[in-house]
């Protein structure tokens, strides 16, 4: 029977990441990170399972080359990294799930064996003593979250030397005893300074240099991390937006600088996306861009969170529109300005019986 290529990438740091943070914002960030690690994959691999914080994939009959598998490790470390940099520079949520995602950690495990299958509930999944071996690999003493392991047996199979050095690998023998057996392999950490890291789109942050077009406050009896939850997590916008029909939106993805969002109001449909701009001291800024309301030729709209105690914050709300002809202007200033008002008065209001409802 050919053998086979058992690879794990398996996400370091998750357990302590979800005990210790929040939990939905914890499980968006790690559902995105394995997102990223599926289309990371260059050769082809099969996903047998979803394991939690790991990927479990195979390649059946074959083993990819010495070249062609460093190459796929490096990719997914590339990728995983990268990803880890956008969160990093375009996050506006303070959370400590989002906060801490920077410190995650990749670990690739690779071994070659023999596979048999069994079919559960109509899908094909590999076990036996490789699959075994392979996922014992990843309890070993490599004193790393950060690093790549390959079996000695694969690195027999692919003639990599046992000691192969690069600008990114560095890899060196050790051994780890599993009931009573000694399983040898090689490891090595991985360099991350020395990944190029994909370039990404840095959200937008303006400036205004002049006060706001509109402006509205008003005091809520909740912390202002749990206000800023309900104003940035899509799900709850229908319960407070005034005259929100549908919101469309990533459902697996934390709000952050750049995300876009779709909203329905009778009818029409308008797309969004998160901008910022420089907050004051202590505040926590959320802002939202558009070019489709008329008369309007673009629209911001900034809510600014600031905590007043441990139970209590005050959100500013405000608008700046740019409108470029006089027509434009006269009936900004004649209807459109106070229809703004008013519903943004009235999502205030439905904003705080949200909170005082789910205080109750």
């Amino acid at each position: 029977m050919p053998k086979s290529l058992l690879f794990i990438p398996d996400i370091s740091g998750f357990t302590k990441f979800v005990q210790t943070t929040e939990a939905e914002h914890s499980q968006h960030v790690i559902a995105e990170l394995l997102e990223v690690l599926i289309e990371a994959n260059t050769q082809q691999l099969r996903l047998a399972e979803v394991e939690g914080d790991a990927l479990f994939f195979y390649k059946e009959g074959q083993i990819l080359s010495q070249e062609k598998l460093l190459a796929q490790i490096e990719t997914m470390y590339t990728a995983f990294y990268s990803h880890l940099k956008l969160l990093e520079k375009n996050r506006i949520c303070p959370c400590l799930a989002c906060s801490s995602a920077v410190n995650l950690e990749l670990k690739i495990v690779a071994h070659v064996g023999e596979l048999q299958f069994i079919e559960v509930q109509n899908n094909r999944k590999p076990f036996g003593e490789a699959v075994i071996k392979a996922h014992r690999l990843l309890k070993n003493s490599v004193e790393s979250d950060n690093y790549v392991l390959l079996s000695k047996e694969l690195a027999t199979e692919i003639k990599m030397p046992l000691d192969y050095k690069s600008s990114l690998f560095r890899f060196r023998e050790s051994v780890n005893t599993y009931d009573d057996f000694p399983v040898h392999y090689i490891f090595s950490e991985i360099a991350v300074n020395n990944l190029k890291l994909q370039p990404f789109q840095q959200g937008q942050t303006v400036n205004f240099l002049r006060l706001p077009d509109v402006q509205l406050e008003r005091t809520f009896p909740v912390k202002a991390e749990k206000l800023l939850e309900l104003i940035t997590n899509y799900k709850y916008r229908h319960l407070w937006a005034e005259g929100a029909d549908e919101i469309h939106y990533d459902e697996n993805e934390v709000t952050r600088l750049d995300s876009e969002h779709m909203c329905v109001i009778g009818g029409k449909h308008f797309n969004f996306k998160v901008v910022n701009k420089p907050p004051k001291t202590d505040e926590i800024v959320y802002g939202e861009y558009t070019t489709n309301p008329p008369p309007v030729d673009a629209l911001y709209q900034f809510y600014s969170v600031k905590p007043i105690s441990d139970n209590s914050s005050l959100l500013t709300v405000e608008l700046f529109w740019e409108a470029r002809s006089i027509f434009k202007k006269i009936m900004i200033a004649l209807v459109v300005k106070n229809g703004f008002k008013k519903n943004i008065k009235s999502a205030l209001h439905k904003l705080h019986e949200v909170v005082a409802n789910d205080l109750s």
